[in-house]
């Protein structure tokens, strides 16, 4: 499986691991109840070659990133932590975007804090601000990226437009979109960051439901190629396009090593094209 270049200087494997799943229920809000099965998870995904781990600070309102620390630190030389903020989590049922100055700086400071790093490699607004200019939110993060403090600018749920408003401020690195299979709402954002050189995240990126199913038409693809739905959803955004950089997540060790055999599936084109078919809009 190739690997891409994220910002310039970040060479990574082009399947990465998403921490969310690590935090406990409901609502993505508490420490994972089984704190060393979570360990052990994160470095078996190092183990098996993943070097970018996505996670945010509003994961168990900050324990993802603590946890990821606990499991990984000192980090690898070739390993990549992404990180987000600008959520806030007043309960567990609530993410509410917050995009002020203070507090972006403030949670980029406990973001440092947590992972234990002294520059965050891809800082990523984990939703922009409604209330506040585009160009501010942007500012606030690019300053802290002069200060040394974090390398790389990312965004999270953006369209094309409020991406390129973006750009105009700073250089972004990254966008991480819901995108996969079924949903692909996200296809022009998709396009354009391939234009750009962005690396473009897809978050929830082996969609549920009756088509995953053994009888729908991923598990009947997956079947004939000899591999199972996750791991055909997986492999077929890896073929998409070239700047996509899957986070799957899971507590179980299992699945992560299910997960990972996409590395090693190659579809064929009456498959992709089949595959290409099933997108909900």
């Amino acid at each position: 499986m190739s690997d891409i270049v994220i910002g310039g200087d970040l060479r990574v494997n082009r399947l990465g691991y998403g921490a969310m799943r690590l935090s406990g229920d409901p609502g993505i809000f508490t420490p994972p109840k089984d704190r060393a099965s979570a360990i052990a998870v994160l470095r078996r995904a190092v183990e098996l070659g993943v070097n970018f781990i996505d996670t945010a600070d509003a994961y168990a309102l900050g324990d993802n990133e603590t946890l990821i620390a606990e499991a990984l630190h000192p980090y690898a030389d070739d390993v990549v932590i992404a990180t987000k903020g600008g959520n806030t989590r007043p309960s567990a049922a609530e993410w509410v975007p917050l995009g002020q100055p203070a507090y972006i700086r403030q949670q980029a400071e406990l973001s440092l804090r947590r992972l234990n790093i002294e520059t965050i490699d891809l800082y990523q607004l984990h939703r922009l601000d409604p209330d506040l200019p585009i160009a501010d939110q942007i500012e606030t993060v690019a300053d802290l990226q002069r200060q040394g403090k974090i390398r790389h600018i990312g965004l999270s749920e953006v369209t094309v437009d409020q991406l390129k408003e973006a750009q105009e401020v700073a250089p972004i690195a990254s966008v991480q979109n819901l995108y996969n299979l079924i949903n692909r709402q996200s296809e022009a954002v998709l396009d354009y960051t391939a234009e750009q050189g962005i690396a473009f995240i897809p978050w929830f990126p082996i969609a549920a439901g009756e088509h995953a199913g053994p009888d729908g038409p991923v598990g009947k693809i997956a079947a004939e190629a000899g591999a199972t739905p996750a791991q055909t959803a997986l492999a077929w955004l890896l073929r998409r396009s070239d700047n996509i950089v899957p986070i799957p997540g899971t507590s179980s060790i299992a699945h992560l090593e299910e997960n990972l055999g996409a590395r090693d599936l190659v579809l064929t084109d009456a498959q992709v094209e089949a595959l290409n078919g099933l997108a909900s809009q």
